[in-house]
């Protein structure tokens, strides 16, 4: 299956200038534009190479590196700093040609002013504070998504948004060539798990298709015996195997079957070069099984679910699963259950049927069986666990018709107040902010889906900038929001994606 960091991806970074300083002081730009990529690069965490780029001088090379980077598929977006003054009309054909995510750098090579020595040698040099200011008034004049980063780049915060939005860009790009695989279509006169496959490929770059279930069925039927072996083995060392699906237990047969849907599933979609799926409870031709263990196996590898046929979600888990890559904390497919509306104690908890990703659990996952009362199959083997405590985002993607939207609403992730000895499926319980009232008054007018993203690894920030990048709404619940503001700003948001998409 697709890795989630891809190898060898590229952030380029771009330093603007001029002939009319003279080729010793073009130098000096070059040497310092070098340090501050190369401190870039040194950021934890960063999920792509920091690639350093002959310092930019005139509109033809300007234009020139645009276009590579489009067609470069390492190059995941650019970096731009404004060293020195760049006249910014000699960057209007290469913005107007990039189509690759742009984060504006408002830097300087200095931290501290030479006070006692400061000279017009000095000031020539260091001209991004006007310099830069030239370039984002070209950005702004010709409607350029970007994201403007400002701070020194020795300063933590600074390089921490350089980072986030580094994530995001990586996310994109995945968005760019994802295949999605649904198996069936989606559950029978459902409305939010509907959707525009094609304009999905046009603004996102996913394409989703659909398989016949009894395609993966002949797959899973034939998966080696010894692969199936090996997960069982697996499955003994990682989880909590209740009794009766040990070996010689009385339900080791279901694990072992659970074990080869994994299995052929994993094979189906490495074959195909998927990076996401769906199932449907409704559609499952011969499968013994509502798959239950793979799926959740399979998310914590990384590949993207949604349930009852939802591409939708399956392509956001998949998007900001590759944007969490070696973060602490999980990323989800989730769905609002019930609540808790004890005063003063409102909660959600979280579910869905079998399918919630082991990367949330809070201590080693328990894998058991037990009836599921919907599909009309044989009982379903899963892992049971409770989500870590910690804060996190819930994010869905919504079809409104005219445009997608993201709806979003930051929360924090609590220990169930009380244990949940009947309830055999993994779970999450959250407090949403700014308070449950306020939440799902907002995610209800904003049309949210029920099907969602759970992130204790990302943050609003990512979304925001993934957002930005692909020219989506983003709706977004936080510790500020009233009720009658957020009502308000679905309707400018309404407005403007109108005006903005033209006739």
């Amino acid at each position: 299956m697709p890795s989630p960091t891809p190898p060898a991806q590229e952030i380029w970074f771009l330093t603007g200038s001029q002939g009319l300083y003279g080729e010793e002081t073009l130098q000096q730009v070059a040497e310092q534009s070098r340090r501050i990529a190369a401190v870039l690069a040194d950021v934890p965490g960063l999920p792509a190479r920091v690639v350093w780029k002959p310092v930019l001088t005139d509109a033809g090379s300007i234009r020139r590196t645009c276009l590579d980077a489009n067609t470069d598929d390492r190059c995941i977006g650019l970096i731009a700093w404004m060293h020195t003054f760049s006249p910014a009309k000699m960057w209007i054909a290469g913005m107007d040609a990039l189509r690759k995510p742009l984060l504006h750098l408002h830097t300087q090579s200095n931290v501290a002013l030479p006070w006692d020595t400061i000279d017009m040698d000095f000031m020539n040099l260091n001209q991004a504070a006007h310099g830069d200011r030239e370039f984002g008034h070209v950005q702004a004049r010709l409607g350029v998504p970007r994201k403007t980063v400002a701070g020194h780049v020795s300063d933590p915060v600074t390089t921490a948004r350089v980072e986030t939005w580094a994530r995001a860009a990586v996310a994109r790009s995945e968005l760019a060539t994802l295949k999605v695989a649904r198996f069936g279509d989606n559950m029978r006169d459902v409305a939010v798990t509907e959707g525009d496959k094609v304009e999905a490929q046009l603004r996102l770059g996913v394409s989703v298709n659909t398989y016949a279930v009894n395609d993966l069925v002949e797959v899973v039927d034939s998966a080696d015996e010894s692969e199936v072996t090996s997960l069982v083995k697996e499955y003994e060392d990682l989880y909590d195997l209740t009794p009766g699906l040990r070996p010689g237990g009385e339900r080791h047969h279901a694990l072992r079957y659970a074990a080869r849907i994994e299995a052929g599933l994993r094979t189906f979609l490495e074959t195909g070069g998927f990076g996401a799926f769906t199932t449907n409870f409704e559609d499952l031709g011969g499968l013994r099984q509502l798959p239950g263990l793979a799926v959740q196996r399979l998310m914590a590898q990384g590949l993207g679910f949604g349930g009852e046929g939802d591409w939708k979600t399956a392509v956001l888990l998949r998007a900001l699963k590759v944007a969490a890559t070696g973060l602490p904390g999980g990323t989800s497919f989730m769905e609002d259950y019930t609540y808790d509306l004890t005063a003063g104690q409102q909660l959600v908890l979280g579910a869905h049927m079998l399918e919630v990703c082991p990367t949330l659990a809070a201590a080693r996952p328990r894998c058991e069986i037990h009836p599921l009362g919907i599909g009309g199959r044989e009982d379903p083997v899963r892992l049971v666990f409770d989500a870590a405590p910690g804060p996190a985002v819930v994010v869905g993607l919504a079809d409104l018709g005219d445009r997608f939207r993201l709806i979003a609403n930051d929360v924090d992730v609590v220990a169930p107040p009380h244990p949940l000895p009947a309830l055999p499926v993994a779970r999450a319980v959250w407090r949403p902010r700014p308070d449950l009232r306020t939440s799902a008054e907002s995610w209800l007018t904003a049309g949210g889906p029920h099907h969602t993203v759970l992130s204790t690894a990302l943050t609003a920030d990512h979304l925001d900038d993934l957002a930005e990048m692909l020219r989506l709404e983003l709706a977004l619940v936080d510790h500020t929001t009233t009720a009658r503001r957020f009502r308000r700003e679905l309707r400018w948001n309404q407005a403007y994606y109108r005006l903005a998409r033209g006739l």
